[in-house]
């Protein structure tokens, strides 16, 4: 059964980290997993329309094909190097955290603060999940060709 995006950002999150974030928004690890998936969301509808706006496509453009293209690939980014190995995708995804925390706060009503903490967690996991799977489909002989690769659908 294949995983989506949200599923392997859980599994990249491990427990102990979701045990972090159900802690910091005050509710159980089932809730947080909804919190995750939430944020994750997000993160990946922001990243959508940063895509799909003038003024930021080309940095979007330039970003997926840092991770897509990169030798070797990001790897360990969510437990080594955080945001600081992540390259341009990492500043896009930061950028996109507030936007991304203060929407979630508004429709959940935890505070902004709180929640921004929460994704703050995430964003360097998003990005280890987004270069884990343009390495396993460069290891699978083909290229991920953009942004729908990285985020889109179940993994083959």
């Amino acid at each position: 059964m294949s995983e989506t995006f949200e599923d392997e950002v859980l599994d990249e999150l491990g427990d102990d980290r979701l045990q972090e974030i159900a802690g910091l928004l005050g509710t159980d690890p089932a809730g947080a997993q909804a919190g995750v998936g939430g944020s994750v969301a997000e993160l990946a509808g922001g990243l959508r329309q940063a895509a799909a706006e003038p003024a930021s496509a080309d940095e979007v453009r330039a970003a997926v094909d840092e991770v897509t293209s990169a030798e070797p690939p990001l790897q360990g980014v969510a437990g080594f190097g955080g945001l600081a190995a992540g390259g341009l995708m990492a500043g896009v995804l930061g950028r996109l955290a507030r936007p991304a925390a203060n929407a979630i706060a508004k429709r959940t009503g935890i505070p902004a603060a709180t929640v921004t903490r929460a994704v703050d967690i995430l964003v360097p996991v998003v990005l280890a999940v987004m270069t884990k799977r343009a390495a396993t489909k460069k290891s699978g002989g083909a290229t991920a060709d953009g942004l729908g690769d990285l985020l889109g659908g179940p993994r083959k």
